[in-house]
């Protein structure tokens, strides 16, 4: 991951509902959920919810398929962890932390 990929995924993830949004995809795992569920999990309008899966998938954090009539929004974990990894990559200048937990990779 580069700066401005990590730039991109970070703004993506910098306003609540987005955030909201990709934390209950990343709680869904690998099978994702459909904006009608992702609604009535969280409470997000149908249109407002549109424009920030839309902000996600444009930023690599979610990808969107279509599945006969309906559309499943699933978390790009292996991005999610590209970040996190590119996040911590310098911790402590390459020795041991003991202060920072080690980061927790996401395998489903």
């Amino acid at each position: 991951m580069n700066e401005s990929t990590a730039v991109s995924a970070l703004a993506a993830l910098a306003q609540d509902a987005r955030l909201r949004v990709f934390r209950a995809l990343v709680g869904a795992g690998p099978q994702g959920l459909t904006p009608g569920a992702l609604s009535a999990l969280l409470g997000i309008p149908a249109s407002t919810l549109s424009f920030h899966l839309k902000e996600l998938v444009h930023a690599g954090l979610v990808s969107a398929e279509r599945e006969g009539r309906h559309l499943h929004y699933r978390p790009s974990l292996e991005r999610m962890n590209g970040l996190i990894a590119y996040l911590t990559d310098h911790c402590c200048q390459g020795r041991a932390c003991e202060t920072v937990a080690p980061a927790r990779r996401v395998r489903c």
